[in-house]
């Protein structure tokens, strides 16, 4: 079996965080752990476990299987549901906006 890559994952989780702008600080509060486990985490320095990725994907508004997409083989469908769900808070001339990139991207 494969060994699970806790480097991607606190890599992922950081590049998530600074995606939305939080501070190391607001997801260790929310996940009820101190900011040096954040970062020991997304570091690499320490493996996360499984209630504490839990609650760090809860406090950045993503799903687990979002995270640990690259540890397991399976459709997309994780990161569809993704898109969707952060589609789903634009406004309609937004979405037409994102509808238009997508197909320039094709």
């Amino acid at each position: 079996m494969k060994e699970i890559d806790f480097e991607k994952i606190g890599k992922r989780l950081k590049e998530i965080r600074l995606s939305k702008g939080l501070p190391q600080d607001a997801v260790a509060g929310a996940a009820e752990v101190n900011t040096s486990h954040i970062s020991n985490i997304e570091n690499n320095h320490v493996k996360v476990s499984l209630p504490t990725l839990i609650y760090i994907c809860n406090a950045l508004g993503v799903t687990v299987d979002y995270v640990l997409s690259g540890e397991y083989t399976a459709d997309n469908s994780s990161i569809d549901r993704e898109i969707l769900k952060e589609i789903q808070t634009f406004s309609d001339d937004d979405k037409e906006r994102i509808l238009r990139i997508i197909h320039a991207l094709k």
